[in-house]
């Protein structure tokens, strides 16, 4: 079973002693969903970029970590997660050569309430794959055994 947990109380955790940008994305021929989590808000903001494109996906994140560098006035670290599979790995290694930490895992591995009918769309699951990675990194001290890195 899959426990909600406030996300002013994740964020509280996971940015004690940094700021953080937190990224997740689900991955599809067509497009791509980018849901973030800047320094600072309780909101997800989701972005749509084109299926394949690497060097949108970089800029969308190079933005967003700007802004939330300017708004601190600190440099911010960009944390990313994502489902192996389709574009899974080639994302990986394309935002770890680019100074992202990325975190490819399995699909199996996100808990959910198995009990219920649950809607399944992309929006969902972005923040899924976020309230599964900020807690766990915080509870681990930055580094999550389960996540391919």
């Amino acid at each position: 079973m899959q426990s909600v947990t406030s996300a002013t109380a994740v964020a509280t955790t996971a940015r004690a002693n940094n700021i953080t940008l937190f990224a997740s994305l689900e991955l599809s021929k067509s497009k791509w969903v980018v849901t973030i989590n800047s320094p600072g808000s309780e909101k997800f903001s989701k972005h749509v970029v084109e299926g394949g494109d690497g060097a949108c996906l970089l800029d969308l994140l190079s933005r967003s970590r700007a802004k939330a560098e300017q708004r601190y006035g600190v440099q911010v670290k960009a944390i990313v997660i994502q489902e192996a599979g389709l574009d899974g790995f080639w994302i990986h290694c394309l935002l770890l050569a680019n100074g992202i930490e990325s975190h490819a895992i399995d699909a199996a591995s996100i808990a959910v309430d198995r009990r219920h009918r649950r809607a399944k769309t992309d929006a969902i699951d972005g923040e899924t794959l976020l309230r599964t990675l900020m807690p766990g990194l915080a509870a681990s001290g930055g580094s999550v055994p389960w996540f391919a890195r």
